[in-house]
C-alpha cells in the first residue's frame, strides 16, 4: 500500500520528468504548469501543491542537472584509474555534452544573474512563495552548482596546483561554454575550422597540464 508521502514524492518526480521533457523539447517558454500537470497525468491542481509557480518548478529541474552533473565529475574525481589530465577531459567533456544533448537546460543552467527562473518569480508566484513556508528553492539550485565547482576546481587543482585552480578553472569553463555554443551552432565542422570539439578539449587540456608542470 503507498503511503501519502510516497505518493506525493512520485507525483513530484512526474512533475519534474515531465518539466524535464518539456524544457528539452521547446525550451522554458513552453513549459507551463498547466502542461507540466497534464504531461505528468495528473489532475490540474498538483502541480501547485508541489510548486509555488513556474519559476520554482523550472528551479527545482535545474537543481537535480546540477546535482547529477556534480555526481558525474565527482566519480571522475574520485576514479583512482584516471590520470589527473584524463579527469580533467571528462569533466570538460561532461559539461559540453550536456549543452550539445540538451542545449535548453543548458543554457537555463548559465542565464546570468536577473535571468534565472527563481528570480524572474512576481506577483502571484511572490505570494505563493511567502505562503508555502520558508524552502528556498534558489539556495538549493546555488548549493547544486557550487558543488559542481567545488568538484570541477578540485580536478584543476591537481594539475596547476589550489593557489591557480580558479584563474585556470574560470579559463576552462568559458572555453567550454565557447565550445559547446559553437558545435551547437555548427560552426566547428565548417570549412574554416575544421575542428572537433574533443581535439579542442584536447587541446585545452595540454595547455593546462603542460602550465602546472614545473620548469
Amino acid at each position: 500500500m503507498v503511503t501519502r508521502a510516497e505518493s506525493a514524492a512520485l507525483t513530484r518526480r512526474a512533475l519534474l520528468d515531465a518539466a524535464a521533457d518539456l524544457l528539452d523539447l521547446g525550451g522554458p517558454e513552453v513549459v507551463t504548469l498547466r502542461e507540466v500537470g497534464a504531461r505528468a497525468g495528473v489532475s490540474r491542481g498538483a502541480p501547485y501543491r508541489h510548486f509555488t509557480g513556474k519559476d520554482s518548478l523550472l528551479t527545482a529541474v535545474a537543481t537535480e542537472s546540477w546535482e547529477r552533473i556534480a555526481d558525474r565529475v565527482h566519480a571522475l574525481r574520485t576514479d583512482p584509474a584516471l590520470s589527473a589530465s584524463d579527469k580533467l577531459r571528462g569533466a570538460l567533456r561532461t559539461l559540453i555534452g550536456v549543452g550539445r544533448d540538451q542545449p535548453h537546460l543548458y543554457q537555463m543552467l548559465f542565464r546570468r544573474r536577473g535571468h534565472r527562473p527563481e528570480e524572474l518569480g512576481e506577483g502571484l508566484d511572490r505570494v505563493r512563495r511567502q505562503l508555502c513556508g520558508p524552502g528556498d528553492p534558489a539556495a538549493d539550485r546555488i548549493r547544486a552548482a557550487g558543488r559542481f565547482q567545488g568538484e570541477f576546481l578540485a580536478i584543476v587543482a591537481d594539475l596547476v596546483g589550489e593557489r591557480n585552480a580558479r584563474h585556470y578553472g574560470a579559463l576552462l569553463l568559458t572555453s567550454a561554454h565557447g565550445i559547446a555554443d559553437m558545435e551547437l551552432s555548427g560552426h566547428l565542422g565548417t570549412d574554416g575550422l575544421r575542428t572537433t570539439s574533443d581535439e579542442l578539449v584536447d587541446t585545452l587540456v595540454r595547455m593546462v597540464t603542460d602550465a602546472g608542470e614545473p620548469t
